[in-house]
């Protein structure tokens, strides 16, 4: 006689189905704060989409990106894009810089009031603090996507403030289930505008020289204020 064996298989199912259930929210939370608590800098591959609704049209940059976070929780950025055009911008405090090399001329930016908000949507992701980031967004788990191959999950960030929203409607971030950094974010910026950025050869760099994130530049610059 012959007995069916149906429960080690069902104990089998089971305990597949609890491995593949996605993250919850803390359980992607608690990876960006153990990222967090070590993160001091990092480069990577750039590539950033941009869509303008009103004459639907997209364009595509690539480049390089390397990020410092210093003691005071400041970030420094610096990206430099190789396609379509050679230009480099460097963030630092309250002021930002952009390099045109094709007309040996950096053009400098006074942020103002505005350095705060640069500041956090630098920093969203990298060397966030869930605790800083419920300070200013409000923050959902929308579920698991496939990124570049990778499985990520992704998180919807609404601003608080008034003044935020003005220039960012919401932000999507996708977390690789590996990392505590992200891998895509996607910048809703109003109208049907947005802003795609997506990350890949990322390396963790925690002793980033300052001179990484500063513009190199000719001594025979010619340096211009626009909007003074």
């Amino acid at each position: 006689m012959r007995f069916a064996t149906k429960a080690p298989i069902s104990v089998c199912l089971i305990l597949t189905a609890f491995s593949m259930q996605a993250e919850s929210l803390p359980d992607v939370l608690s990876r960006m704060d153990k990222a967090a608590a070590s993160f001091r800098g990092l480069t990577a591959k750039l590539k950033r989409t941009t869509y303008t609704a009103v004459i639907k049209d997209t364009t595509e940059e690539s480049g390089m990106i390397a990020l410092k976070l210093g003691r005071s929780r400041e970030m420094q950025v610096r990206v430099d894009f190789t396609s379509p055009d050679v230009k480099t911008w460097a963030f630092r405090g309250r002021k930002a810089e952009l390099f045109i090399p094709k007309i040996n001329t950096v053009q400098e930016y006074d942020l103002g009031k505005h350095a705060k908000l640069l500041d956090q949507f630098l920093l969203l992701g990298f060397g966030s603090r869930s605790q800083d980031l419920a300070k200013s967004y409000t923050v959902k788990l929308i579920g698991e996507e496939s990124v570049d191959g990778q499985k990520a999950s992704k998180l919807e960030l609404t601003p608080k403030s008034a003044e935020a929203l003005q220039h960012l409607k919401r932000v999507e971030i996708w977390f690789p289930s590996a990392a505590g950094t992200p891998i895509q974010q996607k910048f809703y910026l109003g109208s049907g505008d947005y802003m795609l950025v997506q990350y890949s050869a990322m390396k963790l760099e925690p002793e980033l020289a300052d001179s990484a994130v500063r513009l190199s530049l000719p001594g025979n610059v010619k340096r211009e204020y626009p909007g003074k």
